[in-house]
């Protein structure tokens, strides 16, 4: 499927490849405590990095937040409860942590605002998630994809929360997947890959979604299969990084140029990881802790790209 998927875009790939060769990745402050599987979003100008599985597997209550200005970390209070695959995004200056699983492996139905310096417990999703994505459209968190409850299925549905009124309501869900990347742009919600069930299963899904549509709209293939993936966007750019296959994880980044339609290859990851964080700020996206082998391996690895 690879081979396949590559030749398709082949031509689109050997031009960025001239560009991706001039791209240099930068190393920036470690992440303070090791994990994979965190979630990450720019709030401010700050990232915040949260949750994931520590080294001995355990379900982290920690909550970072990394300033690129300074290239420093400051610790922020403890999650309510530790959680894993879990959703992050930033609206209105404030951090919002959403789903996951718990220490035990269940899906959460739970949302908490970091407000006034403590986490606060805002109306729960109807339905669990955990392993999706979640991004902000106008004043809505959008959730799509990822795992609910009843034997792990596969959502089907995607869920949209009011950040005025505080609702949660039902909304068309992308092509069922989890472990995928979702992003957001100008209002469009971008749900980037991600598979079915093991590492076998990786996809090429790559679709759009905006407020009122009544379905999500297909787009060009990923070009490479991925699960464990990350997204964000920045510059005209859908980009995704980082994720894991049945070989190891996987360096080759990717981003979606809105303008032209196509993908274009950027500089390889240099630390390969999947479960990681990504979020972007100032020009940059940013690529914080994830596994450097597939399964539970953890990093502390935090790397930037200036994207063109």
């Amino acid at each position: 499927m690879r081979r396949t998927a590559l030749a398709l875009v082949v031509a689109a790939l050997v031009t960025a490849g001239a560009g991706a060769a001039t791209q240099q990745w930068e190393t920036r402050a470690a992440l303070p405590i090791p994990r994979t599987e965190v979630a990450a979003a720019t709030v401010g100008a700050e990232i915040v990095v949260v949750g994931g599985f520590t080294a001995d597997g355990g379900a982290s209550r920690r909550a970072d937040a990394y300033t690129p200005a300074g290239n420093t970390w400051r610790r922020l209070p403890d999650l309510p409860v530790g959680v894993h695959h879990a959703m992050l995004v930033g609206a209105g200056g404030k951090p919002y942590v959403i789903g996951g699983y718990d220490s035990t492996g269940t899906p959460l139905r739970t949302i908490h605002v970091l407000d006034g310096g403590a986490w606060r417990a805002l109306p729960r999703m109807p339905y669990a998630r955990a392993a999706a994505g979640g991004a902000v459209a106008g004043r809505r968190i959008v959730v799509a994809g990822g795992v609910t409850v009843g034997a792990r299925r596969l959502a089907r549905n995607a869920l949209s929360f009011d950040l005025r009124t505080r609702r949660w309501s039902l909304i068309p869900g992308p092509t069922p997947r989890e472990h995928l990347g979702v992003t957001a742009l100008a209002g469009t919600v971008y749900a980037v890959a991600g598979r079915t069930s093991g590492l076998d299963t990786n996809t090429l899904h790559f679709e759009s979604y905006r407020r009122g549509d009544r379905g999500w709209t297909r787009l060009q293939p990923v070009p490479d299969a991925r699960g464990g993936t990350g997204a964000t966007a920045l510059a005209g750019h859908i980009v995704s990084v980082g994720g894991e296959e049945p070989g190891g994880t996987i360096a080759e980044v990717l981003a979606y140029r809105i303008a032209s339609r196509r993908w274009i290859r950027l500089a390889d990851l240099p630390t390969p990881r999947h479960g990681v964080g990504v979020a972007a700020l100032g020009g940059r996206v940013y690529v914080i802790g994830g596994g450097p082998e597939p399964g539970l391996t953890v990093s502390s690895a935090n790397e930037a790209l200036r994207v063109p």
